[in-house]
Parts: C-alpha cells; structure tokens; sequence
C-alpha cells in the first residue's frame, strides 16, 4: 500500500462536523444509486447532505460521459458554481509532501469534486480542463472520497491547496452498498452488476465502469432485506445488461424468483437489458412472477442490420422483432420501451428508413432517442462522422414525433 494510500485511509475515518454537502447528479440509475452510496458515506464520516447548493461547502458533481452534451453541461456547472470564488488562482504548482498536486491560490468557494465516469474518462486531465475541481474520482474508488475531502480540507484556509484523483480501482468493497442512504423513502435501486464487457462500438461505459461483475445473490438479498426493514418496498435491480447475471448456480431468472419471493417486497423491476441475453424464458418470469413488473426496457439502437453489425450488438433487427413479438404475446399488457441512435457513422437514408420503419411496426410504449456523438476510447470514435448535424437534428425528430404518435395511442 502507498503512503498516500495509507494517508487517505486514516483521514477516512475521521468524522467532521458542520460540513455541509451537495450532490448533483447526472446520467442513468446507477450514478443515482452511486450518488446515494456516496452521501451514505459521506453521512458516516460527519458530513451533512443537503439540497441547498448555495450552502454546499462541498459540491459533488457525478457525471455521466455516454455523450459529449452531458460532459459538456457537467464542465459548464463546475463553471457557474466556482464563480464565488474570489480573485484568481495563480498556475504555479509544486509538490506536496505526499506528492500530490498542489496550487497557491485563495479558498472562497466550495470544494469541488468530479466523480463517476467523467473522472474516469478524464482522470488528471480534469484538472486541466478545469482548473476549478478540486477531486476526480472513478466509480471504482467511491469508498475513498470521505477520506480525500478531509485531506482537501486541512488546506482550504491555508495557501496551499491540494488536488487529488483516485482513478486506479478495480472492483468496489460490497459494504458500501449498505450505508444506508436513500433520496426515496418508498424505492430502492439495487446494483447487481458492474461494468460491461459487451463493447459495443459506440459505447464508452466499457472503459469508464470496467469490465462486468456481478453481486453476490446473498448480498443483493441482504440489501434489499436491509430495504424492507426501512420500510421501503419497491426495487429497481441496477446493472449495465442485468439479464447476463450469473453468480454460480444463480443466474438471472432465479435471482428475480428469490427476489419475488422475499417478504415484504411489493413491486420490483431491471434495467437494463441487451437483446442476445433475452430468452423467452425471462419473457414468461415476467409474466409469472406476481410481484415484477411488466415491463422491460430493450434497446434496439437501429433498424438496420448493418448498423446492428457496425455498432456490435450481436443480433439483427429480425431477430429483435422476434423478441418483441414474443414479449407482447407472453407478458399480457407488458410495456416494451427501447434506445434509438440515429446519425451513426454512415448510417444512409435507407438504414435510418429501416430504423422508422420497426419503430412504426413494433409500436413501443417509450423510446429514448439520441443523435450520435463520438466517445473517446471507443472504436467508432476513430471512425468519420459523417452525418451532418442538420440530418441528425432531421432524423431524430422524425423518430421523436412518430414515437410520440404511438406513446400517445398506447396509454389511450
């Protein structure tokens, strides 16, 4: 173990009072249940979480890198919030004693910290980016941030401030699952699987959440337990493609039915499924197992088999309206929502017509629909661009409005 390493783990269990704490949070249902973990913690160590970001004397910002529009808005926050800082810092720099990055600068605004998949896509370039955050770390490391805040703090009325990133982990402890924290006192979300190894050619998750683990059933078990006895009673079962579950002899299928069965859980549901793990086997546990809901929110992405093949998703468009037609068939009233990319990489008029044209036939209940833009690490990111922005904005809003027609239809 480092020195710094060592450093951080006894700061970590330090309590702190009167430190007040604001957590806005960006991107899918896991930065949620990340969010909540991370106030949990921070809640343990003497922190206070509020709503109020004017009266933050440390704002956390976790943040989600699918597209540039949200890392954009994520850099443009950090900009509005360290405008109360005073004067301005100069961009001299030395080492610490720990050696770690420091800057002479004055301390009148918050603490900022950058978390989540940004802070793992950046790393120390974020301090480059914006000379603003005062923390970055990756999903993998959110254990430590108690303790990286109460280092940060012993220098914040001193001339010397330190910076600090945590971005090497691996695999995160199951404890901090039970800190207790939850912004909803009726539903729980319950991580069950990590990362992703699917690698699909658009997707920047695969590098920023690892590669796919999956919880324990008895841990997983054991929280939502911990859930009831808080009495709440609704669950979401989080992961990047929860339907691949598989610890030992407990797959997917039998996870849902050890949930189900659990006294005192009144509704529960997953997200977020990939079509080649989706047997019609999971399509009747939805349908038979009385406490799940029914629904199940499938991606698509395109309606063009060679779109499918370029974005390495591993099943045509005939297949999927296979699955479709056998979900509507089985699970009586099911709802069926869907991701929709439009403007990848030369995608053609013809591809995206077949993308309208499933989308018309297959009448999802939701969709969400988004115009491509390229992520870093990505193997489409090295590809050209080639649909203008003009023809993006065109196709999404075609696909919107149809889909908007059907939503409409299906709650009539």
């Amino acid at each position: 173990m480092s020195e710094i390493n060592k450093n951080r783990e006894v700061h970590g269990t330090a309590r702190v009072k009167g430190k007040n704490v604001y957590i806005k949070t960006m991107g899918c249902q896991m930065n949620t249940r990340d969010s909540e973990v991370i106030a949990g913690l921070l809640q343990k160590a003497g922190y206070k979480i509020i709503d109020d970001e004017a009266a933050a004397d440390i704002v956390i910002f976790n943040t989600c890198s699918v597209r540039q529009h949200a890392e954009d808005k994520v850099w443009s926050e950090i900009g509005r919030v360290s405008k109360v800082k005073k004067g301005k810092s100069t961009l001299a720099r030395s080492k610490c004693e720990l050696g770690i990055n420091a800057r002479v600068m004055p301390n009148s605004k918050p603490i900022i910290g950058l978390v989540g998949c940004m802070a793992q896509n950046y790393k120390e370039a974020a301090f480059e980016r914006s000379a603003d955050v005062d923390f970055v770390v990756g999903p993998a490391d959110i254990a430590k941030i108690p303790g990286i805040i109460k280092e940060i703090d012993k220098y914040k009325n001193s001339l010397l401030e330190k910076k600090i990133y945590e971005t090497d982990g691996l695999t995160r402890e199951d404890e901090i699952y039970h800190s207790g924290f939850h912004s909803d006192k009726k539903h729980a979300y319950v991580v069950i699987a990590e990362g992703c190894e699917n690698y699909c050619s658009y997707c920047i998750v695969p590098y920023v959440r690892g590669k796919l683990r999956f919880r324990s059933d008895t841990d997983i078990l054991a929280e939502i337990k911990e859930n009831i006895a808080a009495g709440i009673s609704k669950i979401t079962l989080l992961g990047q493609n929860v339907n691949a579950y598989q610890h030992r002899e407990i797959n997917f299928i039998k996870l849902l039915e050890l949930v189900n069965s659990i006294k005192g859980v009144e509704e529960f549901s997953f997200v977020t499924s990939h079509p080649k793990d989706a047997p019609v086997e999971l399509f009747k546990a939805i349908q038979e197992l009385e406490k799940l809901k029914k629904y199940l929110h499938l991606p698509i992405q395109s309606g063009s088999d060679r779109m499918l093949k370029l974005m390495n998703r591993n099943y045509t468009a005939k297949s999927y309206v296979a699955l479709a037609r056998d979900y509507r068939k089985i699970v009586k009233n099911g709802v069926l929502t869907t991701d929709i990319i439009v403007g990848f990489p030369t995608e053609t008029e013809n591809d995206f017509q077949e993308t309208f044209d499933l989308v018309k036939n297959i009448g999802f209940n939701a969709a969400f629909i988004f115009k491509y833009s390229p992520r870093p690490h990505t193997e489409a990111a090295e590809w050209p661009d080639d649909v203008v922005k003009e023809e993006k904005e065109r196709r999404h809003r075609l696909i919107l409005e149809l889909q908007k027609k059907i939503s409409k239809l299906k709650k009539c």
